[in-house]
C-alpha cells in the first residue's frame, strides 16, 4: 500500500460511505413514518426526502465542511498535495454513498428520485 491509502484513511473511507449511505435511508424511511402520521402519502414523501437530503448526507460524512475546506487550503498554499487527494477521495466516499442510498431508496418506491 501506498503512503497515500494506509489503513486508516481506508478506515475512514468505508465511514463516510456508510454515514451517507445511512443519512439517506435513516432520512428518508423515517420521514415516510412522519408523513404517514401527519397522513400524507408515505412513498412519496419519501421519494422526495431521499433526493433533498444527498447534499446533507455527504455534508455529515465527511464531518462538516470546515474541516474539508481547511485540508484543501493546506494543500494549496501549504504544499500538502496529500491533504487534497484525501479529502477529495471523503468526498467521493460519501458521494458513492449517498448515491447508493438514493438507489436503494428508487428500488423501495418504484421511481426516479430526482436530485
Amino acid at each position: 500500500m501506498s503512503p497515500l491509502l494506509n489503513r486508516e484513511l481506508l478506515a475512514t473511507l468505508i465511514i463516510d460511505f456508510f454515514v451517507a449511505f445511512g443519512v439517506i435511508i435513516g432520512g428518508a424511511l423515517i420521514g415516510g413514518i412522519g408523513a404517514f402520521l401527519i397522513g400524507k402519502p408515505p412513498l412519496s414523501v419519501i421519494h422526495n426526502l431521499a433526493g433533498n437530503l444527498k447534499i446533507w448526507a455527504i455534508v455529515a460524512a465527511i464531518g462538516g465542511t470546515f474541516d474539508a475546506i481547511s485540508s484543501i487550503e493546506r494543500g494549496l498554499f501549504e504544499g500538502i498535495h496529500d491533504d487534497i487527494v484525501k479529502t477529495g477521495l471523503m468526498i467521493f466516499a460519501a458521494l458513492c454513498g449517498a448515491q447508493t442510498g438514493i438507489t436503494v431508496i428508487q428500488w423501495l418506491v418504484g421511481e426516479s428520485v430526482s436530485s
